[in-house]
């Protein structure tokens, strides 16, 4: 849990910037983003597997245009 601490002569602004890079840190936005809507495991795996099919297709083209 992110959690700071503001002294009395310590700008609000200024607090409020060290808590966004904290919360930016710890990855608080990221994982709560991934946690909003359940996923069934086999969407998971079917997006995994689409997407290394892309970047395997994108390698291939870039060695293949090499090779000219």
């Amino acid at each position: 849990m992110a959690r700071i601490l503001v002294d009395d002569s310590e700008n609000l602004e200024k607090a409020i910037k060290r808590f966004k890079r904290m919360v930016e840190k710890e990855g608080i936005i990221r994982e709560y983003k991934k946690r909003e809507y359940f996923v069934k495991p086999s969407a998971i795996n079917h997006q995994k597997k689409t997407t290394l099919e892309r970047k395997l297709l994108n390698k291939r083209r870039k060695t293949d245009k090499k090779e000219y």
